[in-house]
């Protein structure tokens, strides 16, 4: 879930638009759709995914497996949404699929990492997706707030404080930092 820039996106959608995945991309990231469309798209999207997450969050041990078409089936989803959930879960999986070049008959995996997941929908800011209630059969509340903290942290950049010229020098020495360290700087 990393973000990229919209001219990443456009090459990877035009270098892949014969893949399942790369229709998927072409539709769900189309800069030229009606936004009012593209809206109602991820609305419906998102609804799906939550179902699925619920559903493989009881049991969360369990390594789901099939062909992308077979796993459509299994949730009762379209293939269109079922590659658009291998693609957002891909990162979280403890070994990835090949969803680059996938059809609707390759075998695909949905075994996750149960803290890298909760991290990615954290970074996603999905909150639908990570305050789900199963999530608390997994994780205690402490933790699934130290793993919030952990992935928002990891995305913070601290700057160090500034030094004033007349602030103390932090050599320790006593003397204002422009007549110490700060007088070469």
């Amino acid at each position: 879930m990393a973000q990229q820039t919209i001219e990443q996106m456009e090459a990877e959608l035009k270098a892949d638009e014969g893949t399942l995945l790369g229709k998927w991309r072409a539709k769900a990231y189309d800069q030229k759709a009606d936004r009012q469309w593209l809206q109602r798209l991820w609305n419906e999207y998102f609804a799906v995914e939550k179902d699925i997450y619920a559903k493989l969050l009881k049991n969360p041990d369990e390594v789901v497996t099939g062909t992308v078409s077979e796993l459509a089936d299994r949730f009762g989803i379209s293939l269109e949404h079922m590659v658009g959930f291998l693609d957002g879960i891909n990162e979280s999986l403890k070994e990835a699929n090949p969803i680059e070049t996938m059809d609707e008959n390759t075998v695909v995996n949905l075994g996750f990492d149960k803290e890298r997941l909760y991290k990615n929908m954290v970074d996603a800011k999905a909150d639908w997706l990570y305050e789900l209630p199963e999530w608390n059969d997994i994780f205690d509340e402490e933790t699934r707030h130290r793993l919030y903290l952990e992935q928002k942290k990891s995305g913070t950049i601290v700057k160090p404080k500034k030094i004033g010229r007349n602030d103390p020098c932090p050599c320790g020495s006593g003397k204002k930092y422009k007549f110490c360290c700060g007088r070469n700087a």
